[in-house]
C-alpha cells in the first residue's frame, strides 16, 4: 500500500466518520464497533 493510498484512505474514513457523527449522532460508528465486537468475541471462542 503506498502512502498516497493510505492517506486516502484514512481521509475517506474520517470523513465517513464525521457525516455519520453529523448525520446520525454516531449511529452507525456505534453499530459497526458492537458488531465487530461480536465478531472478535466469536473468533476467540473457536480459536
Amino acid at each position: 500500500m503506498t502512502d498516497r493510498f493510505a492517506l486516502v484512505l484514512g481521509l475517506l474514513i474520517a470523513a465517513l466518520i464525521a457525516l455519520d457523527l453529523f448525520v446520525n449522532g454516531g449511529e452507525v460508528v456505534l453499530f459497526l464497533a458492537r458488531k465487530i465486537l461480536d465478531l472478535t468475541e466469536y473468533l476467540i471462542f473457536w480459536r
